[in-house]
């Protein structure tokens, strides 16, 4: 192909879709970008400024006024900047995770970051993962990844990442939080997460991290 391909890696949270794109664009050397980070970016700001989900009108100040903004570290950590605040760890907070969806679904919240998302792609040799890349933002990806694992797998890889910040979490809270989480995300009006057509399928429940990294990898190979 003429250009370097646009890989898009959709799948429900806890799939691993950050950390196994994160590693999939560096040794790819491709951009990485974090499109989940920019609805959460828009949730924690609501959440700051104690704006309802359902206010549009502050909805869309927000989504106007926001200024976010990605550093990508030799320490492979991608971090986050909202309005001129390092929010890389606040933004993966539980209470942020469980409005995220219902902002996300948002048509005014998506329609002003659509534009984002595809000029951050749009020249190729990037990866980006979310949630409807595949399907909404980048229909026309040249691969298409749908990225996921068993609930319950999904849900200690939760747990796991909670406790490594420190949290304590319960492990049946966060396995309930995560098919309800699923549950929003498949059924929105707006952009559901759902596989494309076209996407292959990759389960990471048995998959090691470098095993997951690795057949995204021979997938974008086989594409080229």
């Amino acid at each position: 192909m003429s250009k370097q391909p646009i890989v898009a890696i959709d799948g429900p949270v806890g799939a691993g879709k950050s950390s196994v794109s994160k590693e999939v664009s560096r040794k790819l050397g491709f951009g990485f970008v974090d499109t989940g980070a920019l609805y959460r970016c828009i949730t924690l700001t609501s959440l700051i400024d104690k704006v309802s989900p359902d206010d549009d009108a502050k909805i869309k100040e927000i989504v106007e006024k926001v200024d976010i903004r990605f550093e990508m570290t030799e320490d492979g950590i991608n971090h986050v900047y909202c309005n001129g605040n390092e929010v890389t760890n606040d933004i993966r907070k539980e209470e942020v995770s469980l409005h995220a969806s219902k902002i996300s679904s948002n048509p005014i919240v998506r329609g002003g970051l659509m534009g984002l998302q595809r000029r951050l792609g749009e020249k190729g040799g990037v990866v980006l993962e979310g949630r409807d890349i595949g399907t909404v933002v980048f229909p026309n990806a040249e691969v298409k990844i749908y990225l996921t694992a068993e609930e319950k797998a999904r849900a200690k890889r939760r747990f796991e990442e909670l406790v490594g910040k420190g949290e304590t979490p319960d492990f049946e809270k966060v396995l309930a939080d995560l098919k309800a989480r699923d549950h929003a995300d498949m059924t929105r009006e707006v952009a559901p997460l759902k596989q494309a057509d076209d996407a292959v399928l990759v389960d990471t429940t048995s998959l090691s991290f470098d095993e997951s990294v690795q057949k995204i990898i021979d997938v974008v190979k086989s594409k080229q």
